[in-house]
C-alpha cells in the first residue's frame, strides 16, 4: 500500500471510529432525558373501583389525593356535547368549524386547518381514539363559544355531579396547573356519563378511527384484550403521569375503574388489569342504586340544611295548610318547613342510618304568595273532591289566572285549603290532580283513542321508572283534534334529573318519553 493509500485508510477509521462515539453519546443522552422526565413524576398512583349497580367503593388508594386529569379531561367535553346532542342543539351530521386557536393546539391532533370544518360524529371518535387536542377546542368554541367559556361550563356540570375536586380550565387536558381531580371524582364521571347518555356511550368502545385515509387506534388498550372492558380514556401529561378510566361489564357485574400516575402504559395498564381481576366478582349482581346524573348526590343524601330563623324575631308565624292528596289528607307547614332528617350513608354502605335532631322554621307570612283557582263557569263545570282511590286524574287544560296574595295569614290558609280541596275539569265528574309543590318539568309517556289505554300506560311507566316515578303526579289529559279525542299519559312534578333519568329508564325498556317544561 502506498502512502497516500495509508493515510486515507487512516482518516476512514477514525472517522469511523468517531461517528461510533457520537452515536453512543447520542443515545446516552436520550436515555439519561428519557430517565429525567420519569423521575419528574413522584407521587403515589391512585386508583379506585366503584360497583356500578351498588355504588360501593371496593378498593380505593389515594382516591381523595388532587391530580392532573390530563385527556381524561375529554370524557366531560365529550359528556356536554352529548348532552347538545341529546337537546337537539347539534345532530351527529352538524359540520363544526375549526379556528386558529383550535388549530394551533399542541399534538395529539388530527392537523385540522383554520377554516376547515368537521362532523360532529367524526369529532367524537378523534377525542375517544386519537385524543385530539385540536378537536376538544372546536368542540369547546361551538358549545361554549370560547374555550374559558366552556371550560367553566364544565366545572359547572362538574358540581352538579358531585365532583366537588375538580376545576377545568381547558377543554383538552393539555397542562394547566391549576386543571386537577381526583380518582373518585374520574369514577363519579365514569358512572354518569354511562348512565346519562346509554345512546352514545358505544362511542368509548371504538377501537379505530378513520379520518382523511389515516387509521388510528385507540389509546386504551385494554379494548379487546380484558373481557369485559367497553371503554372508557386514557390521559398522559409529564406532571399527572399515565391515566386511565376504564368499565367493565362482565355479566351481571359492573365496575368503574380509575388509575392515576401510571409510570408508563404499560404500567398503568397492568395496574388496572389487576384491579379488575380482582374485584370485578365482588359487586352486586342487580343494580340497587340510583342513576348517577346531575343532582344525584343530593337525592340520595337530602336537601341542604333550611336556615333557621331566630326565634326571638316576634314577626314571624306559624300557618299549616290542610291539602288533600290523592291518598289521604295530609297536613304540611307552609312556610313552616318540616322534615325528619337523617345521615344517610354512601350508597353500598352498610353503616346504619342514624337520625338527626332538626329545627322547625318559621318565616315571615307576608313573603307568601298564593295561586288559588279561577273561578269556574256554574253552568257547565263542576266542582269534585278527590277520592281516596284516586290515583289517575284525568284533565283538560284550563285557564288559570294568579290573583293577588292574600291581605292576612288566615285568608291564605283558606284560599290554599279551598284550592287544595277543590278540582275543576272541563268535563263534568273529571278531577284534577290535588295542588302540591311541583317541579318545573314533566313528561309524557304516550297519547291513545282510549283513556283506559292512557291509564294502563301510566301504571306500566310507573312500574318500569319507580325510583323516579314514585312520588311523581300521573294524569291524562284529553285533546280534541277535530272529531277525533286523545288521551295524554303525563307524569307532572319532577325536577329536571328526575325526569331525564325517568325517560331514560323507560326507554331501556321500549316505552317512548317525551321530556316537557310545564
Amino acid at each position: 500500500m502506498s502512502r497516500a493509500g495509508a493515510r486515507v485508510h487512516c482518516g476512514l477509521r477514525l472517522g469511523a471510529l468517531g461517528l461510533v462515539v457520537l452515536i453512543g453519546a447520542t443515545t446516552a443522552a436520550a436515555s439519561d432525558a428519557e430517565a429525567k422526565r420519569r423521575s419528574r413524576y413522584n407521587p403515589p398512583t391512585a386508583s379506585i373501583v366503584v360497583d356500578v349497580n351498588s355504588g360501593k367503593v371496593l378498593h380505593a388508594s389515594n382516591a381523595d389525593s388532587v391530580r392532573h386529569p390530563a385527556s381524561l379531561t375529554k370524557i366531560m367535553t365529550l359528556y356536554l356535547l352529548f348532552e347538545q346532542l341529546e337537546e337537539g342543539k347539534l345532530k351527529l351530521s352538524s359540520r363544526l368549524q375549526v379556528s386558529a386557536h383550535a388549530a394551533a393546539q399542541a399534538p395529539s391532533k388530527l392537523s385540522l386547518k383554520p377554516g376547515e370544518t368537521i362532523d360532529v360524529e367524526s369529532a367524537i371518535k378523534a377525542l375517544v381514539t386519537k385524543s385530539a387536542n385540536d378537536v376538544a377546542v372546536v368542540v369547546a368554541e361551538t358549545i361554549g363559544g370560547s374555550e374559558p367559556g366552556f371550560a367553566r361550563m364544565m366545572t359547572g356540570k362538574a358540581r352538579e355531579l358531585g365532583m366537588m375536586s375538580t376545576h377545568y380550565y381547558n377543554a383538552s387536558g393539555l397542562p394547566d396547573d391549576r386543571q386537577t381531580t381526583t380518582a373518585r371524582d374520574q369514577a363519579i364521571l365514569g358512572r354518569a356519563i354511562q348512565d346519562r347518555f346509554p345512546k352514545y356511550y358505544h362511542y368509548f368502545s371504538e377501537r379505530y378511527f378513520t379520518y382523511n385515509g389515516k387509521r388510528m387506534r385507540n389509546h386504551n388498550r385494554l379494548l379487546g384484550s380484558v373481557d369485559g372492558v367497553d371503554g372508557i380514556k386514557t390521559g398522559y401529561i409529564r406532571d399527572s403521569g399515565f391515566n386511565i378510566v376504564t368499565s367493565v361489564n362482565r355479566g351481571t357485574h359492573r365496575i368503574v375503574t380509575v388509575v392515576f400516575g401510571g409510570r408508563s402504559g404499560r404500567d398503568r395498564d397492568g395496574r388496572a388489569r389487576g384491579l379488575i381481576a380482582k374485584y370485578i366478582d365482588d359487586g352486586a349482581p342487580k343494580r340497587s342504586t340510583p342513576l348517577v346524573v346531575e343532582g344525584w348526590k343530593t337525592r340520595v343524601a337530602g336537601p341542604p340544611p333550611i336556615p333557621v330563623s331566630d326565634p326571638r324575631d316576634e314577626t314571624t308565624a306559624k300557618i299549616e295548610v290542610k291539602v288533600a292528596s290523592a291518598d289521604a289528607a295530609q297536613v304540611v307547614a307552609a312556610p313552616q318547613a318540616r322534615a325528619e332528617a337523617t345521615d344517610i350513608p354512601e350508597p353500598g354502605s352498610t353503616a346504619p342510618i342514624k337520625p338527626r335532631p332538626v329545627k322547625t322554621v318559621t318565616v315571615e307570612p307576608a313573603s307568601m304568595r298564593i295561586a288559588a283557582l279561577s273561578p269556574l263557569p256554574p253552568d257547565t263545570r263542576k266542582l269534585t273532591p278527590v277520592t281516596a282511590t284516586g290515583r289517575v286524574a284525568e284533565v283538560a287544560t284550563v285557564k288559570r289566572d294568579h290573583p293577588p296574595a292574600p291581605a292576612k295569614a288566615s285568608e291564605a290558609v283558606a284560599t290554599t285549603t279551598a284550592s287544595a280541596n277543590a278540582v275543576a275539569s272541563t268535563d263534568a265528574n273529571v278531577p284534577v290532580p290535588a295542588a302540591r309543590p311541583r317541579g318545573g318539568y314533566m313528561i309524557q309517556v304516550g297519547a291513545f283513542d282510549d283513556v283506559k289505554e292512557a291509564k294502563q300506560r301510566l301504571v306500566k311507566a310507573q312500574s318500569t321508572a319507580k325510583s323516579q316515578l314514585g312520588k311523581a303526579d300521573p294524569y291524562t289529559e284529553r285533546i280534541s283534534k277535530g272529531q277525533k279525542s286523545l288521551y295524554r299519559a303525563r307524569f307532572a312534578g319532577l325536577d329536571r334529573g328526575e325526569a331525564e333519568a325517568a325517560c331514560k329508564n323507560l326507554k331501556r325498556s321500549d316505552i317512548p318519553c317525551l321530556l316537557l317544561k310545564n
